[in-house]
């Protein structure tokens, strides 16, 4: 899952960065408004973090407008140090889905991204599954035919991007942008060895069951029966 973090104090933001990373996810930071709006209005992002107070022209509230305005449908979550009624309501008021006061735990960033993460369309269950396969966001567990599965958090990561978009061809290029930060580099024959390595656990381990990932030759991969 790619996540845009906008917060300009920099011990903040480095914490936030490294914890998402080291749970899976794909961050990438900004630290000014400005440069925040223009992030913020990608399509790839899957949930965006937003400072309320921040550097530059714009609040993180006009971030969130803009970016509403511009056909941004990913979560947005503002962190803030104004937790007062009637902040929140603005906040609301401006399309941001959920608020979190600082100081915050950790943990408590995390539990609620995955519950803005887990809003339809993707199922109210926070297990996600697909055939026999499932998969837990919140555990960090997958199983395939009731058998647990390990995976890196790589592979994890690219395997929940598979199954919220089953179905779907997912070109090399989208899942580099969904699956990897910003910065990283990222040759396309890295995602074959990451779909090699996918494809070893919860395909060639279970020879009596159909391939799930699947090769759209000149296109990308698909997850399908």
């Amino acid at each position: 899952m790619r996540v845009l973090l906008v917060e300009d104090e920099e011990k903040i933001a480095n914490a936030v960065k490294r914890g998402l990373e080291l749970k899976g996810y794909a961050v990438d930071t900004v630290a000014d408004s400005d440069t925040g709006l223009s992030y913020a209005v990608d399509p790839d992002y899957d949930i965006i973090i937003l400072d309320r107070m921040l550097p530059g022209s714009k609040d993180g509230l006009d971030i969130a407008r803009q970016a509403r305005a511009e056909g941004q449908k990913a979560p947005i979550l503002i962190l803030t140090a104004r937790g007062s009624v009637e902040d929140k309501v603005e906040g609301l008021n401006a399309g941001v889905d959920d608020y979190l006061v600082k100081p915050f735990s950790f943990s408590e960033l995390v539990a609620r991204m995955q519950a803005l993460l887990r809003r339809p369309p993707v199922p109210t269950s926070s297990v996600l599954s697909y055939a026999d396969l499932t998969l837990d966001p919140a555990k960090y567990e997958v199983t395939r035919g009731g058998k647990p599965i390990k995976l890196s958090n790589k592979e994890f990561a690219l395997l929940e991007y598979f199954i919220r978009h089953s179905e779907q061809i997912l070109t090399k290029d989208m899942i580099i942008n969904h699956v990897w930060n910003e910065d990283a580099i990222v040759m396309p024959n890295t995602v074959e060895v990451y779909i090699g390595y996918l494809r070893s656990k919860i395909d060639r381990i279970f020879p009596d069951q159909p391939p799930l990932i699947n090769t759209i030759r000149g296109f990308g991969y698909k997850l399908s029966r």
